[in-house]
């Protein structure tokens, strides 16, 4: 997986291949974009979904396997973007950088397995692509420096021609079958609701149109690409769709809580405010609220947008 760690809003994988014996059913690892909630992220959700293991582990955490590069690992990085800006201003990997990592544990690969064999996992591999959303929220809406020279028609272009880049970056090191996740309504965020949603808190509009637009190009790009790539297969799935029903009818889906999260006050703490070092209250049951914090949702919140992505697309690579 690439990108965000998933584990904050749904992420960045890249999947690498596995195999299942029985029914041959292959499925690449994914490399998440980050998170720091105490949920799954939908990444390992998926990973999980379709027998390839629980939890996907971190590229660079010090106690990786050599097996583990076969079955899935994860590069993403929290709070980056397709932006190059985005990962200076949060001191994060880049996506430059993540790329970089996944050709490097390319070499390891063909260590264990051999060229022949890493090039059929390639073949085979499901990449998943999650990234964007601290574009929106927290390049362009919270800090002014791409607001003084863009408005969020030409910045969504500046998003989606880097996406666009990235995407035949991957294809150029041998991925064929890439899923990438959409931008969710990040303006009904409960930290966005706090910031540009009124006393009443309700959701960011012109937030949740920048992701919708972003959403409208970057998926007409990925069109494109697969008239480009004819030997490959990029899916664009979309979660903003399933998430917004969600936001809007909580209790359909066994929530109570939508507008905030189970930590702290739950309009604006986030990541560190949210660990037991930092000694924030938290609700008594995590199970009916559909955030964490501020910023990612809860482990259950998770299992409804892997359902819904899992059933639709799971078919889409095969």
């Amino acid at each position: 997986m690439l990108g965000t760690v998933a584990r904050e809003e749904g992420a960045t994988a890249l999947w690498k291949d596995h195999q299942c014996i029985h029914g041959g059913l292959r499925i690449g690892l994914y490399e998440p974009v980050g998170s720091e909630s105490l949920s799954y992220a939908t990444f390992d959700l998926l990973a999980e979904g379709f027998g390839v293991k629980e939890i996907v582990p971190a590229y660079l955490d010090p106690n990786l396997q050599p097996q583990d590069l076969i079955t899935g690992v994860s590069f993403a990085s929290s709070a980056s973007g397709y932006d190059p800006l985005t990962s200076k201003i949060t001191s994060t990997i880049s996506m430059a950088e993540q790329l970089n990592l996944f050709k490097q544990s390319l070499t390891k690969i063909k260590a264990a397995v051999g060229e022949e064999q890493t090039a059929y996992i390639l073949s085979k591999s499901i990449f998943l692509v999650c990234s964007g959303s601290d574009d929106i929220v927290n390049t362009y809406f919270v800090t002014p420096f791409r607001r003084l020279h863009y408005d969020i028609n030409s910045y969504t272009d500046l998003m989606s021609d880097a996406a666009s880049s990235f995407l035949q970056e991957l294809y150029g090191v041998g991925a064929r079958r890439i899923a990438v996740v959409s931008l969710p309504p990040v303006g009904c965020l409960p930290s966005q609701r706090t910031i540009s949603g009124g006393i009443a808190r309700e959701c960011s509009e012109p937030t949740n149109q920048a992701a919708q637009l972003f959403n409208s190009k970057f998926s007409s790009v990925i069109g494109c690409l697969n008239q480009k790539f004819p030997d490959s297969k990029i899916v664009f799935l979309d979660a903003y769709t399933p998430l917004l029903s969600l936001f809007q009818n909580p209790a359909n889906y066994g929530f109570e809580v939508a507008t905030k999260g189970c930590c702290g006050t739950g309009n604006i703490e986030v990541s560190l405010l949210c660990t037991q070092l930092s000694n924030s209250k938290t609700c008594k049951d995590v199970t009916k609220y559909i955030f964490w914090d501020s910023y990612h949702p809860t482990e259950a919140a998770y299992k409804v947008l892997f359902t819904e992505l899992l059933n639709k697309y799971k078919n889409c690579f095969f």
